[in-house]
């Protein structure tokens, strides 16, 4: 992995390109994003930074997590990821990873949490048919249906998709297309939709099936 950051999604929106195409592109507040903690092949096996996002208030954090951004030098932040970025070894703590890492044109690789939508049927949650409207199928037409033979093997096998929790899982979207940048708001303009909601922290990659 050579870039990585932090960033909040915005929401999105549509920007016209040179010819005049409209692209579909959600907007994300990417970065400034700390150096807080670094790793070394040395001490811990591996190379790696760690990363810090959104300014926290002191009530917000207990006092081993305050310790930590004190010894690091670094303002309180709400959020901690680490990258292994093949330019770790090079970074200090201290150092700020900017929206400016990435450039127009980059694949990029997004993970996110997904909308939590509760507890839902098969057809919303697996895309699954509804039964038959007619022929005596009723009175529920979106009920999960045959789930198997009854003598063998006499029950219902692991993982069937039937009803249940949706949502809220961590999600990664690949190849995605950086389509603008503004450094001065921290901003990255991304091609399709990401996961999550608006105001969601996302994690964004340089691609690694690009």
């Amino acid at each position: 992995m050579k870039k990585g950051i932090i960033g909040k999604k915005i929401g999105m929106t549509q920007i016209f390109d040179e010819v005049g195409n409209v692209i579909p592109v959600t907007v994300i507040e990417a970065g400034p994003c700390p150096v807080v903690q670094k790793k070394t092949a040395e001490c811990d096996g591996y190379d790696a930074v760690q990363l810090g996002f959104a300014d926290a208030k002191e009530k917000a954090l207990n006092k081993p997590m305050q310790g930590h951004f004190k010894k690091a030098g670094v303002s309180l932040k709400r959020h901690l990821k680490e990258f292994r970025l093949a330019s770790a070894a090079e970074m200090n703590v201290g150092d700020v990873v900017t929206a400016e890492t990435f450039a127009v044109g980059d694949k990029v690789d997004v993970t996110g949490i997904t909308k939590g939508r509760g507890f839902t049927g098969a057809v919303k949650r697996w895309n699954h048919h509804t039964l038959c409207s007619t022929h005596g199928v009723g009175p529920i037409h979106r009920e999960v249906g045959s789930m198997g033979a009854n003598s063998s093997p006499s029950r219902v096998f692991k993982n069937k998709k039937m009803a249940g929790q949706y949502g809220n899982e961590q999600v990664t979207v690949l190849n995605l297309k950086v389509v603008k940048i503004d450094a001065e708001k921290n901003l990255i303009a991304i091609k399709g939709a990401v996961p999550g909601a608006k105001d969601g922290i996302v994690f964004i990659r340089d691609s690694v099936k690009a």
